[in-house]
């Protein structure tokens, strides 16, 4: 009777799956057939070709700055169990709950008041330009970024770095040699996706630096210029572009992130 139960259970999660697959799947065949007759026209286009650049561009700046930013904090919320850290953490994580616009206007909003135009003054305007894309795209994947080294570092046996410590090793030591060796193929993993989901950011960047043609127009601004002039068509071919980029990079994360499942032992320590 216990195994009927459970193979019952099996072909029902075997229907749910099916079904989500199936969904999923209509909805990337309708990108297909919807953008590839015109996708070697939107290639052509130097409109297009702005905006891959555009974004390929700022997301990689994006994803680096989330990274340099992201590795550390994680290590600390991670390794340092007290009170406060246990509030920084859900301060890092409130962003997650709120809609982009809302995101998008709150740095509007910071930016355009006296600390956005002393920065102006300096030379960096970011309301309505290239860099406020940059900021956009951080604001929005840094808690990202966090989660994911954050459950990296988690994965790394602690008594690792306890036996390393009690060698005299300090932490920046230990970090180097244990905790990022341990963790680099999710680190990797989870740098390639804060990188794809940068890509297809729209909403807080909309709000922060609107959407101009040949000057903030990423390929999630040329998709939503597109629909609303009507070329349904080149809106579509324009998804497709950013969907064939996130596939790739979405390939090489799940490469990477299930490459790390077997690589916190002791003995890869002792191999490096």
């Amino acid at each position: 009777m216990k195994n009927k139960k459970i193979n019952l259970f099996e072909v029902i999660s075997y229907i749910i799956t099916i079904m989500v697959v199936i969904f999923m799947s209509l909805i990337v065949l309708t990108i297909l057939v919807e953008g590839i007759p015109y996708l070697s026209n939107s290639f052509a286009s130097r409109e297009v070709q702005f905006s891959i650049k555009l974004s390929l561009f700022t997301t990689s700046i994006s994803t680096f700055i989330c990274m340099i930013l992201a590795i550390p904090t994680s290590y600390i919320l991670t390794r340092e169990s007290n009170t406060l850290n246990k509030y920084m953490q859900i301060i890092i994580e409130l962003p997650l709950c709120l809609p982009y616009l809302v995101l998008g206007l709150s740095l509007l909003i910071l930016f355009s008041s006296n600390f956005g135009k002393s920065l102006k003054e300096m030379g960096l305007k970011v309301v309505y330009s290239q860099l406020g894309i940059i900021i956009a795209q951080i604001s929005v994947n840094i808690p990202y970024a966090i989660r994911f080294i954050r459950t990296a570092f988690l994965e790394v046996d602690s008594r690792l770095e306890f036996i390393a410590s009690t060698l005299g090793a300090s932490k920046w030591i230990r970090f180097l040699t244990i905790t990022i060796p341990l963790s680099k193929n999710a680190i990797i993993g989870a740098m390639i996706l804060t990188w794809s989901r940068g890509l297809g950011e729209f909403g807080a960047t909309l709000m922060l630096v609107g959407v101009t043609r040949m000057k903030t127009e990423t390929l999630p601004a040329s998709i939503y210029l597109n629909v609303a002039t009507g070329d349904i068509g080149v809106s579509m071919a324009s998804a497709l572009i950013l969907l064939l980029i996130s596939s790739i990079s979405l390939f090489i994360a799940n490469y990477f992130t299930n490459k790390n499942s077997n690589r916190n032992r002791m003995k890869d320590v002792y191999t490096k």
